[in-house]
C-alpha cells in the first residue's frame, strides 16, 4: 500500500515533514508514522499564533508535536500530471469553499483537467444512478441505470462498475440493487450496511486578553498536533477501551457567520453576547479531539421503511449513537487538549466534552465509514482485498464504506491509497482474466 499513499501524496502535492523516513525517526514529524519511502511533496505551512502556542505547551507536557499534513500548497508546485497549483494565501476560505487560487487539491485541481482530454474520458454531469444492473444469472453486473436533469433514465452498459458515491449512498445503491445480503442488528447475519462507525469529537476553547490570533489567518489543514493518544501509541491498560484519537490545534477560518466563539456563561444572543463576540472574535484558539469509532451492532445502515426520494426510492436510514467505548476514550483523552491548552497562556479555557446522545443537529465532522466492508470472508464482508464485490465480479467499490471501523484519523489517504490499489488490480488482473480475484 505504501507506494499507493506515496503516489497519492505527490498527485495532491500534500506539504508536511516526514516523521519515519525509511525507517529513520525524523524530528518535527510524527515519531509514530509507518515508514514512509520518501518525503512530502512539499514542506508544512506556516503556522500562526495559536499553533506556535500549542507546539511551546505540547513540548512543556513531553508530547512531540508536528506539523499537521496538508493539502493546502505551501509553494507553487506541479504534481505528477503536470497540473499547477499555486501557494495558499490562507484566506480562510478553504474547507468549505472551492478554491479559486487553485492551492487546495481537489478532483478539479489535480486530475480532471488531464482527464477530459482523453478520448475514453466522458463527465456526465447533473446525473444520478438509481440502480446498478444485473444480469440474468446475477453474477454479474451489465452496467448502471442513470437520471439526468430532464428526469429521462438511460442505461449505461459497462464491464466494470466502480462505486464512487460517497460510503452512505455506495450502500444505498447496493442495497436499493440487491446486491448482496443486508445487515440485520438482531440477528448479526448480513453484511451490507454493517460497521457504520462515525467520529467522536470533543475539545477545548482558549481566550486571550491582549494577544491576537486572528483566526481569519487560515487553510483548511493548518494546524499542529500530537499523536501520543492516538490507536496502540499509549498503554491502554485498565482503561476499559481499545482505540484513540490525536489531539490538534489548527486555524481553518473565522468566517463572521460561523464563527462566534464566546466564553461560558455569555447569553446565547443580544447585546451581551454581540459584546463577547466582538471581544472575543480575534483572540481565541481551539484544542480539538479527534478520536476514533469502533463498530457495533448496534450502529448501522438500511432502508427506510417510510421515507422515499424524489424518485420514489427508499431512503437511507442510519441508526447510530456513540458507544461506551466511544464515551471512555473520548473522556481519557479530553483532559489531555485541556492540560495542553491551558498551558497556552490565555485568560480563560472552557472544555467541550463529548456528552449524551448523538444528535446530527450540531456539526462535528464529515467523514463516515463501514456499510460496506472489506475483508476476507463473504459471510462478514461485502469487498475483498482488492475492494471486489464478493457477490459481483466486475462491481468494486472505492470510498471510507470500506472501513470496518474508523481509525484516529480522517480517511481520506487510505481512501485514495485503497482506489489506487484497487485499480492497479483491475488493470494488471482483472481484464487479463476477469473472474473474483480472491476465491472465497
Amino acid at each position: 500500500m505504501e507506494p499507493h499513499f506515496d503516489y497519492f501524496e505527490k498527485i495532491c502535492g500534500i506539504c508536511g515533514t516526514a516523521g519515519n523516513l525509511r525507517g529513520d525517526i525524523r524530528e518535527g514529524g510524527n515519531p509514530f508514522e509507518g515508514a514512509r519511502s520518501d518525503e512530502y511533496p512539499n514542506p508544512p505551512m506556516q503556522m500562526t499564533f495559536s499553533q506556535d502556542r500549542f507546539e511551546a505547551s505540547a513540548r512543556e507536557l513531553g508530547l512531540n508535536p508536528f506539523p499537521s499534513p496538508s493539502a493546502n500548497m505551501s509553494r507553487a508546485y506541479v504534481n505528477p500530471l503536470g497540473l499547477q497549483l499555486a501557494p495558499c494565501t490562507y484566506c480562510g476560505f478553504c474547507e468549505k469553499h472551492g478554491c479559486g487560487n487553485y492551492s487546495k487539491s481537489s478532483p478539479q485541481t489535480t486530475i480532471i483537467p488531464v482527464l477530459m482530454k482523453r478520448e475514453n474520458f466522458t463527465l456526465r454531469t447533473d446525473s444520478e444512478v438509481l440502480s446498478v444492473e444485473k444480469s440474468p444469472d446475477g453474477s454479474r453486473t451489465t452496467g448502471v441505470t442513470y437520471v439526468d436533469t430532464s428526469g429521462e433514465e438511460f442505461f449505461q452498459p459497462a464491464e466494470v462498475v466502480v462505486l464512487c458515491a460517497y460510503p452512505l449512498e455506495n450502500a444505498r445503491l447496493m442495497l436499493l440493487s440487491d446486491i448482496g445480503t443486508p445487515y440485520d442488528p438482531q440477528t448479526g447475519e448480513g453484511v451490507v450496511g454493517k460497521n457504520y462507525c462515525y467520529q467522536v469529537m470533543s475539545g477545548a476553547t482558549v481566550f486571550y486578553d491582549e494577544e491576537y490570533t486572528n483566526g481569519f489567518v487560515g487553510a483548511g489543514a493548518l494546524g499542529m498536533v500530537v499523536d501520543e493518544y492516538n490507536g496502540d501509541n499509549f498503554d491502554h491498560s485498565g482503561l476499559g477501551f481499545i482505540g484513540g484519537g490525536y489531539i490538534a490545534c489548527y486555524t481553518t477560518n473565522a468566517r463572521p457567520i460561523e464563527s462566534h466563539p464566546v466564553p461560558d456563561g455569555v447569553p446565547g444572543w443580544g447585546s451581551e453576547w454581540k459584546q463577547s463576540v466582538r471581544a472575543n472574535f480575534l483572540k481565541t484558539a481551539s484544542v480539538g479531539v479527534h478520536g476514533a469509532s469502533m463498530a457495533h451492532r448496534s450502529n448501522y445502515l438500511d432502508l427506510d421503511p417510510t421515507y422515499t426520494d424524489r424518485h420514489g426510492r427508499p431512503l437511507l436510514r442510519m441508526t447510530y449513537d456513540f458507544t461506551i467505548n466511544d464515551r471512555r476514550l473520548t473522556a481519557h483523552i479530553t483532559p489531555v487538549a485541556e492540560e495542553i491548552a491551558r498551558g497556552m497562556g490565555g485568560r480563560e479555557v472552557n472544555v467541550a466534552e463529548r456528552k449524551g446522545s448523538y444528535d446530527s443537529m450540531p456539526y462535528q465532522t464529515t467523514h463516515n465509514t463501514g456499510g460496506t466492508i472489506m475483508g476476507t470472508d463473504p459471510q462478514t464482508s461485502v469487498c475483498n482485498r482488492y475492494c471486489q464485490s464478493w457477490d459481483l465480479h466486475n462491481l468494486f467499490v472505492a470510498g471510507a464504506g470500506l472501513f470496518p471501523q474508523n481509525a484516529g484519523y480522517n480517511p481520506t489517504g487510505t481512501v485514495a491509497a485503497l482506489a489506487y490499489w484497487s485499480v492497479a488490480a483491475i488493470i494488471d488482473q482483472y481484464m487479463a482474466d476477469p473472474g473474483p480475484l480472491v476465491q472465497a
